[in-house]
């Protein structure tokens, strides 16, 4: 039996469709037939550059209201990608220095040799490569706001240092005699849980109490509900928008945005879209853009893994380890939380891997994460 699509370029008077244009029209009778929730009607809040409508989102919105126009220091912690420096960039916006800097430091990507000279600064010649005087970051961020992300990547000894001057307000040039004071708002963020992080060793707990007077909790966007496909359907608007197109999502797309667990939350939803609208000549298919850093999901759609018989425990402990810090796209946090263990008998579990690479012992990388940081 025929339908209404495939006889109307038959009739006489009515322009002939091309088949793209009836895939279209099929695509919209499908939808009729089989309708979806429709989220797009909710209203999408907006503070600064975060937004959301579900309730986790509107608590943190309240948050950054009352924390702003404050003094305090804040802590905020979170998974990678969930929009921890934005929440520090709106606190600063929103406070009486929104006017004073904001400067930025991701102690992760700075090496435990020049940490030092780049928060407190450093005089000319004081060590090899230093031809001339150098401001800190506490000195450029003066009257203003220090975002310090990945705090916990910081060596402790400049923990000791940081606790100093958030006590004092008083710092030292590398190579200076006299101390400078300063008066900075300082915000820190970290992917880890803080407790965990000071019950592992790697972060002090007097500078945990001193960071966190106003703690925020950054929710996943799993958690998040149908701000998910809202969020979406921001960034392909803009796609659209800039580069004069129409495209849209797919039913299958809209479909794995509420399954998928996004290890990567916001910062994963918006490149993953990016590839997809790449990818699409009409309809966006996000299965297809999962991408190859995702390889490793599929193996765990079973929530198994399997070894066989004869092998010994600790190769058996030794691959779940792995394949459950993949899973979790490298989060330890999380790895940790998945397999009831503390977060510093993770660390010892993976440092001893670690140790076993480097003397070139036998270790079973076969489902070793690619994107792990030991």
């Amino acid at each position: 039996m025929n339908n209404g699509f495939k006889v109307c370029g038959n009739v006489v008077g009515l322009p002939m469709l091309d088949s793209q244009a009836i895939a279209a029209l099929h695509a919209q009778s499908e939808e009729a037939a089989n309708p979806q929730p429709d989220v797009y009607g909710q209203q999408l809040l907006r503070c600064g550059d975060l937004y959301g409508a579900s309730e986790p989102m509107q608590h943190l919105f309240r948050l950054i209201e009352k924390v702003a126009p404050t003094k305090a220091n804040v802590l905020i912690t979170g998974e990678s990608g969930t929009g921890k420096e934005l929440v520090a960039s709106e606190i600063h916006r929103l406070s009486r220095e929104q006017n004073k800097p904001f400067i930025a430091l991701n102690c992760g990507a700075i090496s435990s040799q020049l940490i030092e000279a780049e928060l407190f600064g450093h005089e000319r010649g004081s060590f090899t490569g230093a031809i001339r005087m150098h401001k800190g970051c506490f000195e450029r961020a003066s009257g203003g706001t220090l975002f310090l992300d990945e705090l916990t990547e910081m060596p402790m000894d400049m923990q000791v240092k940081l606790l100093r001057v958030l006590e004092t307000g008083r710092f030292c040039r590398v190579g200076a005699d006299e101390e400078m004071q300063v008066k900075v708002r300082v915000i820190a963020a970290t992917n880890r849980d803080p407790q965990q992080a000071v019950e592992a060793g790697v972060m002090r707990s007097d500078l945990f109490y001193r960071l966190s007077v106003f703690p925020i909790a950054m929710p996943t966007l799993r958690e998040r509900g149908d701000d998910i496909e809202l969020l979406a359907k921001l960034f392909l608007d803009r796609l659209n928008e800039e580069e004069g197109t129409r495209k849209v999502f797919s039913r299958s797309s809209r479909r794995f945005m509420h399954e998928y667990p996004w290890p990567g939350n916001v910062r994963e939803l918006k490149n993953m879209v990016h590839r997809a609208y790449i990818l699409a000549d009409h309809d966006l298919d996000l299965t297809a853009a999962v991408g190859p850093t995702k390889q490793a999901v599929p193996v765990m759609e079973t929530d198994c893994v399997t070894f066989p018989l004869g092998s010994r425990l600790a190769d058996a402990e030794q691959r779940l380890i792995f394949a459950t810090l993949g899973y979790c796209g490298g989060n330890k946090t999380q790895t940790a939380e998945v397999l009831g263990v503390s977060l510093k008998t993770l660390y010892n579990r993976l440092n001893e891997y670690q140790a076993k690479i480097l003397t070139n012992e036998p270790v079973n990388q076969s489902s070793f994460c690619s994107n792990t940081n030991l």
